[in-house]
Protein backbone atom coordinates (compact mmCIF):
# COMPACT_ATOMS: atom_id res chain seq x y z
CA UNK A 1 0.00 0.00 0.00
CA UNK A 2 2.73 2.50 0.85
CA UNK A 3 4.83 1.56 -2.08
CA UNK A 4 1.90 1.80 -4.48
CA UNK A 5 0.87 5.15 -3.13
CA UNK A 6 4.61 6.54 -3.55
CA UNK A 7 4.44 5.61 -7.09
CA UNK A 8 1.17 7.14 -7.56
CA UNK A 9 2.72 10.54 -6.44
CA UNK A 10 5.74 10.61 -8.03
CA UNK A 11 3.79 9.39 -11.40
CA UNK A 12 1.06 12.00 -10.42
CA UNK A 13 -2.03 10.42 -10.98
CA UNK A 14 -3.40 12.26 -8.36
CA UNK A 15 -3.19 15.52 -8.83
CA UNK A 16 -5.09 17.57 -6.17
CA UNK A 17 -2.78 18.17 -3.16
CA UNK A 18 -5.21 17.64 -0.60
CA UNK A 19 -6.29 14.16 -2.63
CA UNK A 20 -2.37 13.66 -2.17
CA UNK A 21 -2.07 14.06 1.22
CA UNK A 22 -5.18 12.14 2.30
CA UNK A 23 -3.63 9.08 -0.07
CA UNK A 24 -0.25 9.41 2.08
CA UNK A 25 -1.45 9.51 5.47
CA UNK A 26 -3.92 6.66 4.54
CA UNK A 27 -1.19 4.38 2.98
CA UNK A 28 0.67 4.44 7.08
CA UNK A 29 -2.45 2.85 8.34
CA UNK A 30 -0.15 -0.27 6.38
CA UNK A 31 1.89 -0.01 9.75
CA UNK A 32 -0.62 -0.23 12.14
CA UNK A 33 -1.35 -3.80 10.99
CA UNK A 34 2.54 -4.75 11.00
CA UNK A 35 4.14 -6.53 13.69
CA UNK A 36 6.72 -4.35 15.39
CA UNK A 37 8.44 -5.97 18.15
CA UNK A 38 9.88 -3.32 19.71
CA UNK A 39 8.50 0.66 19.68
CA UNK A 40 11.87 1.72 18.21
CA UNK A 41 11.43 -0.64 15.35
CA UNK A 42 8.08 0.68 15.03
CA UNK A 43 9.04 4.34 15.07
CA UNK A 44 12.31 4.07 12.69
CA UNK A 45 9.63 1.96 10.05
CA UNK A 46 7.18 5.40 10.38
CA UNK A 47 9.88 7.59 10.09
CA UNK A 48 11.27 5.66 7.02
CA UNK A 49 8.14 5.31 5.23
CA UNK A 50 6.61 8.99 5.89
CA UNK A 51 10.15 10.15 4.78
CA UNK A 52 9.24 7.88 1.26
CA UNK A 53 6.17 9.61 0.48
CA UNK A 54 7.52 13.01 1.01
CA UNK A 55 10.13 12.23 -1.62
CA UNK A 56 7.75 11.01 -4.12
CA UNK A 57 6.47 14.61 -4.21
CA UNK A 58 9.17 17.33 -2.90
CA UNK A 59 6.79 20.48 -4.35
CA UNK A 60 3.61 19.17 -2.45
CA UNK A 61 3.33 21.37 1.14
CA UNK A 62 0.16 19.61 2.28
CA UNK A 63 2.05 16.26 1.92
CA UNK A 64 4.91 17.71 3.58
CA UNK A 65 2.44 19.55 6.15
CA UNK A 66 0.34 16.25 7.22
CA UNK A 67 3.39 13.78 7.59
CA UNK A 68 5.51 15.80 9.58
CA UNK A 69 2.01 15.95 11.69
CA UNK A 70 1.35 12.44 12.32
CA UNK A 71 5.80 11.76 12.38
CA UNK A 72 5.40 14.33 15.57
CA UNK A 73 1.73 13.63 17.24
CA UNK A 74 3.35 9.55 17.04
CA UNK A 75 6.66 10.17 18.42
CA UNK A 76 6.46 12.93 20.95
CA UNK A 77 6.41 11.73 23.30
CA UNK A 78 7.67 8.48 22.58
CA UNK A 79 5.04 5.44 23.57
CA UNK A 80 5.40 3.77 26.16
CA UNK A 81 4.85 0.31 24.28
CA UNK A 82 3.56 -1.12 20.88
CA UNK A 83 0.40 -0.92 21.66
CA UNK A 84 0.32 2.80 22.15
CA UNK A 85 2.05 3.51 19.61
CA UNK A 86 -0.09 1.68 17.27
CA UNK A 87 -3.28 3.26 18.87
CA UNK A 88 -1.69 6.67 18.40
CA UNK A 89 -0.63 5.89 14.65
CA UNK A 90 -4.46 4.80 14.03
CA UNK A 91 -6.12 8.01 15.68
CA UNK A 92 -3.65 10.46 14.55
CA UNK A 93 -4.37 9.50 10.68
CA UNK A 94 -7.81 9.43 11.33
CA UNK A 95 -7.43 13.06 12.60
CA UNK A 96 -5.05 14.48 9.80
CA UNK A 97 -7.59 13.19 7.15
CA UNK A 98 -10.54 14.57 8.93
CA UNK A 99 -8.35 18.23 9.23
CA UNK A 100 -7.25 17.92 5.51
CA UNK A 101 -10.94 17.04 4.63
CA UNK A 102 -13.04 19.69 6.67
CA UNK A 103 -10.39 22.57 6.13
CA UNK A 104 -11.01 22.02 2.14
CA UNK A 105 -14.70 21.82 2.57
CA UNK A 106 -15.24 25.42 4.94
CA UNK A 107 -12.52 26.96 2.77
CA UNK A 108 -14.68 26.25 -0.50
CA UNK A 109 -17.49 27.35 1.47
CA UNK A 110 -16.17 30.35 2.35
CA UNK A 111 -14.90 31.31 -1.07
CA UNK A 112 -17.74 30.53 -2.96
CA UNK A 113 -19.36 33.99 -1.00
CA UNK A 114 -16.70 36.12 -3.31
CA UNK A 115 -18.89 34.81 -6.25
CA UNK A 116 -22.48 36.70 -6.92
CA UNK A 117 -25.27 35.63 -9.30
CA UNK A 118 -24.15 35.40 -13.13
CA UNK A 119 -20.86 36.09 -12.65
CA UNK A 120 -18.51 34.85 -15.49
CA UNK A 121 -15.49 32.75 -13.56
CA UNK A 122 -12.45 31.68 -15.31
CA UNK A 123 -10.33 28.88 -13.46
CA UNK A 124 -7.02 27.16 -14.36
CA UNK A 125 -6.36 23.15 -14.80
CA UNK A 126 -8.30 21.00 -11.97
CA UNK A 127 -8.22 21.88 -7.97
CA UNK A 128 -10.57 20.12 -5.85
CA UNK A 129 -11.02 23.24 -3.54
CA UNK A 130 -11.83 25.65 -6.94
CA UNK A 131 -14.62 22.33 -7.51
CA UNK A 132 -15.77 22.52 -4.16
CA UNK A 133 -16.24 26.17 -4.36
CA UNK A 134 -18.14 26.07 -7.64
CA UNK A 135 -20.24 23.72 -6.13
CA UNK A 136 -21.14 25.09 -3.03
CA UNK A 137 -21.72 28.38 -5.01
CA UNK A 138 -24.41 26.10 -7.20
CA UNK A 139 -25.66 24.84 -4.34
CA UNK A 140 -26.72 28.11 -2.77
CA UNK A 141 -28.82 28.93 -6.05
CA UNK A 142 -26.52 30.86 -8.12
CA UNK A 143 -25.94 30.51 -12.29
CA UNK A 144 -22.48 31.28 -13.23
CA UNK A 145 -20.44 31.15 -16.83
CA UNK A 146 -17.26 29.18 -16.28
CA UNK A 147 -14.49 29.26 -18.64
CA UNK A 148 -11.44 26.69 -17.50
CA UNK A 149 -8.09 26.12 -19.15
CA UNK A 150 -7.38 22.65 -20.65
CA UNK A 151 -3.75 22.88 -18.50
CA UNK A 152 -1.44 21.42 -21.18
CA UNK A 153 0.31 19.13 -21.50
CA UNK A 154 -1.55 17.02 -18.86
CA UNK A 155 -5.15 18.70 -20.07
CA UNK A 156 -6.39 18.86 -16.75
CA UNK A 157 -8.53 21.06 -16.95
CA UNK A 158 -10.75 18.51 -18.83
CA UNK A 159 -11.20 16.80 -15.26
CA UNK A 160 -13.00 20.49 -13.84
CA UNK A 161 -15.02 20.96 -17.22
CA UNK A 162 -16.82 17.19 -17.11
CA UNK A 163 -17.08 17.25 -13.04
CA UNK A 164 -19.30 20.27 -13.95
CA UNK A 165 -20.49 19.68 -17.30
CA UNK A 166 -23.86 18.01 -15.53
CA UNK A 167 -25.06 21.05 -13.27
CA UNK A 168 -27.76 22.58 -15.25
CA UNK A 169 -26.84 26.32 -13.61
CA UNK A 170 -23.57 26.57 -15.03
CA UNK A 171 -22.21 27.18 -18.75
CA UNK A 172 -18.78 25.20 -18.84
CA UNK A 173 -16.62 26.66 -21.68
CA UNK A 174 -12.87 24.48 -21.84
CA UNK A 175 -9.98 27.17 -23.60
CA UNK A 176 -6.62 26.66 -24.69
CA UNK A 177 -4.49 27.86 -22.05
CA UNK A 178 -2.90 31.02 -24.29
CA UNK A 179 -6.76 31.65 -24.64
CA UNK A 180 -7.15 32.56 -21.37
CA UNK A 181 -6.62 36.25 -21.70
CA UNK A 182 -8.85 36.90 -24.93
CA UNK A 183 -11.34 35.53 -22.19
CA UNK A 184 -10.41 37.98 -19.43
CA UNK A 185 -12.60 40.78 -20.71
CA UNK A 186 -15.89 38.93 -19.85
CA UNK A 187 -14.77 37.83 -16.58
CA UNK A 188 -15.83 39.03 -13.51
CA UNK A 189 -13.34 36.70 -11.07
CA UNK A 190 -10.31 34.49 -11.61
CA UNK A 191 -10.51 31.67 -9.37
CA UNK A 192 -7.68 29.21 -8.49
CA UNK A 193 -6.23 26.90 -5.91
CA UNK A 194 -2.94 26.86 -4.69
CA UNK A 195 -0.50 24.24 -4.15
CA UNK A 196 1.37 26.54 -1.31
CA UNK A 197 1.64 29.83 0.19
CA UNK A 198 5.21 30.91 1.31
CA UNK A 199 7.04 33.77 2.00
CA UNK A 200 4.35 36.37 0.29
CA UNK A 201 4.70 33.72 -3.18
CA UNK A 202 1.49 31.57 -4.22
CA UNK A 203 2.85 28.25 -5.48
CA UNK A 204 0.62 26.61 -8.15
CA UNK A 205 -0.26 24.85 -11.37
CA UNK A 206 2.37 26.31 -14.16
CA UNK A 207 0.17 28.80 -16.22
CA UNK A 208 -1.04 30.77 -13.18
CA UNK A 209 1.32 33.19 -13.08
CA UNK A 210 0.05 34.66 -16.63
CA UNK A 211 -2.80 34.53 -16.13
CA UNK A 212 -3.00 36.26 -12.87
CA UNK A 213 -0.45 38.85 -14.70
CA UNK A 214 -3.27 39.27 -17.85
CA UNK A 215 -6.22 39.62 -14.99
CA UNK A 216 -4.71 42.20 -12.99
CA UNK A 217 -4.15 44.13 -16.78
CA UNK A 218 -7.74 43.96 -17.46
CA UNK A 219 -8.88 44.54 -13.74
CA UNK A 220 -10.21 41.56 -12.79
CA UNK A 221 -10.20 40.74 -9.63
CA UNK A 222 -8.13 37.26 -8.83
CA UNK A 223 -9.50 34.89 -5.54
CA UNK A 224 -7.30 32.18 -4.45
CA UNK A 225 -8.43 29.45 -2.27
CA UNK A 226 -7.27 26.58 -0.25
CA UNK A 227 -6.93 25.16 3.29
CA UNK A 228 -4.33 27.25 5.81
CA UNK A 229 -2.78 23.77 6.04
CA UNK A 230 -0.92 24.79 3.18
CA UNK A 231 0.52 28.08 4.30
CA UNK A 232 4.23 27.12 5.04
CA UNK A 233 6.96 28.21 7.07
CA UNK A 234 11.03 28.58 6.98
CA UNK A 235 11.58 24.88 7.46
CA UNK A 236 9.88 23.96 3.76
CA UNK A 237 11.89 24.45 0.50
CA UNK A 238 10.01 24.51 -2.51
CA UNK A 239 11.24 22.45 -5.13
CA UNK A 240 9.68 22.37 -8.69
CA UNK A 241 8.89 19.41 -10.59
CA UNK A 242 10.48 18.88 -14.19
CA UNK A 243 8.17 16.79 -15.98
CA UNK A 244 9.32 14.53 -18.67
CA UNK A 245 9.60 16.21 -22.31
CA UNK A 246 7.79 13.05 -23.54
CA UNK A 247 4.50 14.81 -22.31
CA UNK A 248 5.34 17.73 -24.35
CA UNK A 249 6.13 15.92 -27.39
CA UNK A 250 4.77 12.95 -28.91
CA UNK A 251 8.53 12.28 -31.16
CA UNK A 252 11.84 12.66 -29.81
CA UNK A 253 13.29 16.19 -29.62
CA UNK A 254 16.19 16.42 -32.24
CA UNK A 255 18.40 19.60 -32.02
CA UNK A 256 15.97 21.22 -29.72
CA UNK A 257 15.03 20.52 -25.93
CA UNK A 258 11.50 21.26 -23.79
CA UNK A 259 11.00 22.57 -20.67
CA UNK A 260 7.77 20.95 -18.21
CA UNK A 261 7.96 22.75 -15.44
CA UNK A 262 4.59 21.66 -12.89
CA UNK A 263 4.34 24.81 -11.14
CA UNK A 264 4.87 28.51 -11.16
CA UNK A 265 5.12 31.00 -8.91
CA UNK A 266 2.61 34.40 -8.37
CA UNK A 267 3.33 37.03 -6.10
CA UNK A 268 0.67 38.16 -3.65
CA UNK A 269 0.50 41.79 -4.72
CA UNK A 270 -1.09 40.81 -8.09
CA UNK A 271 -4.03 38.91 -6.04
CA UNK A 272 -6.88 40.23 -4.91
CA UNK A 273 -8.17 38.29 -1.96
CA UNK A 274 -7.13 34.76 -0.55
CA UNK A 275 -9.61 32.59 1.28
CA UNK A 276 -8.92 29.92 3.77
CA UNK A 277 -11.63 27.85 6.40
CA UNK A 278 -10.97 30.88 8.16
CA UNK A 279 -12.05 33.54 6.20
CA UNK A 280 -11.11 35.83 3.32
CA UNK A 281 -8.13 37.85 3.14
CA UNK A 282 -8.12 41.17 1.03
CA UNK A 283 -4.88 42.04 -0.20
Amino acid sequence: MIDEAVQDIEEMRSQSASVVAVKAARALEELVHRDHYTVEEGLRSLERNSNALRRASPSHTLLHTTQKRILERVTEPEPTDVEEMTARLRTTIRDVVADVQTSKERAAAEAARTLSDGDTVLTHESSSTVIATLEHALEDGLTLDLYVTEARPRFLGRRTARRLADHDAIDVTVVVDGAAGYCLDECDRVLVGMNCFVDDVVYNRVGTFPIVTAADYHDVPVTVVGSSMKFIGSDFVFENTLRSPAEVLREPADGFSALNPSYDETPIELLDTVVTEDGAMQL
